[in-house]
């Protein structure tokens, strides 16, 4: 029956190679949704200040924009699977290190804010290499299938389970969830290093030249240039609003530690109906059109939660955010593999990268200073009524996602 099952959730076409990195994927994903609550409750732990707990989300959020390119012209000139693992590896010393500090109580906001941007640095060199290792192992026209299997791990254990138990753990001690994701991420390096992958026969070329092809191959192709435009305005107001999350659940509904997380455990299960409704939702509406709604329910989001001050209210808006993200997610990351050549996966991903990243850091750095001169809930303001300018200046453009599976080489 267990065979049954597992034939179900994946089948035997996706391969053994694939099974192993959705394995190590689902695992690492434990492990840091476990650091999405554990890592936020650390810093506002040791201060209640709100730029400082700003700074902590820009930290996170601003390696993958300065390592981003970098990280695509590695992924595309040397072995991926050794990229991952040595990058997790050393994220796992990272954490042993904080945990040390921790328990010698020698932790200070500086070297937490420090700890969370060298594992950061590393996930992006980590995350980078792994997103392009399912279109080497499983076939163009089941990308969507692994994509989506991949992103139900993402949902269920790094934003569903992960956090309330990351929050339950910090609140029995500090150093407890750090040193279950210490674990989880080396357990997924040793699951990811029995991936076998085909040989890779592209040609290696300088640095310069590799980050300027992925950049002009990602502005000339129209889907994918549309997608990277589209995440990097609507981050911009995301990163506002959800770089003061923890203390607007905080200050604003009165949520303590393990409330924060299952806020964030709420938006996960949103995803995970997102998931069951994606595959009849892409047979009767294009994607442009669920691009553009989704959008709107972005907008919407931000709106309904700077007005709230029910925890209550908080959690269905959230449960509907979450179904959207994950839609969006899907679409854009299937989008991308599809269209994208193999030899040019690390870069183009990372263009992509720098879009999410660059809208979150800028955004974090709005978010910090709103907060800090109004109150907790004008980031909020600011991102529905940015939200609401990107929404008419991208709708034409969102049309050119009709174009997804035009592939360019």
């Amino acid at each position: 029956m267990l065979v049954s099952t597992l034939s179900k959730l994946v089948p035997d076409r996706l391969g053994t190679g694939f099974r192993w990195l959705l394995a190590s994927s689902w695992t690492s994903n434990l492990g840091d949704g476990i650091a999405v609550a554990a890592g936020p409750l650390l810093v506002a732990s040791l201060t209640t200040n709100a730029f400082l707990v700003s700074l902590a989300a820009m930290l996170r959020w601003a390696p993958p924009l300065i390592f981003g390119l970098y990280a695509g012209v590695l992924s595309d000139r040397h072995d991926r699977r050794r990229i991952v693992m040595a990058s997790d590896g050393f994220r796992a010393v990272v954490l042993a290190v904080l945990i040390a500090c921790m328990v010698t109580d020698q932790l200070t906001v500086a070297l937490a804010l420090v700890a969370l941007g060298l594992l950061t640095t590393a996930e992006v060199f980590a995350d980078n290499a792994a997103a392009t290792l399912a279109p080497m192992l499983v076939h163009r026209d089941d990308l969507a299938i692994g994509n989506t299997r991949l992103q139900a791990g993402f949902l269920t254990l790094n934003q569903l389970v992960g956090p309330p138990i990351g929050a339950a753990l910090f609140a029995a001690g500090v150093a407890w969830p750090f040193a279950a994701e210490a674990v989880l991420v080396g357990a997924g390096v040793l699951l990811v290093s029995r991936v076998v992958l085909p040989k890779d026969t592209t040609e290696a070329v300088g640095v310069r030249h590799a980050v300027v092809e992925g950049l002009r191959w990602t502005v000339r192709h129209p889907a994918v240039r549309t997608l990277s435009l589209t995440i990097l305005v609507f981050n911009i107001t995301f990163g506002a609003a959800w770089s003061v999350l923890v203390l607007y659940a905080q200050q604003r509904l009165g949520l303590g530690a393990v409330g924060f997380g299952l806020l964030t455990t709420v938006s996960a299960i949103g995803g995970l109906l997102g998931t069951g409704l994606y595959g009849q939702l892409t047979r009767h509406v294009s994607l442009g059109n669920i691009m553009r709604a989704g959008l709107i329910i972005e907008t919407l989001t931000h709106l309904a939660l700077a007005v709230t001050t029910s925890a209550w209210v908080a959690s269905v808006i959230l449960f509907v955010f979450g179904a959207h993200t994950f839609i969006w997610g899907a679409t854009s990351i299937t989008v991308r593999q599809r269209a994208v050549p193999t030899h040019l996966q690390g870069r183009v991903g990372s263009v992509n990268t720098i879009s999410v990243y660059g809208g979150l850091v800028i955004g974090s750095a709005i978010g910090g200073t709103l907060a800090t001169r109004i109150d907790v809930t004008a980031p909020f303001w600011f991102a529905f009524a940015g939200s609401a300018v990107f929404v008419v200046l991208l709708w034409r453009e969102l049309t050119r996602i009709a174009h997804a599976d035009q592939s360019s080489v």
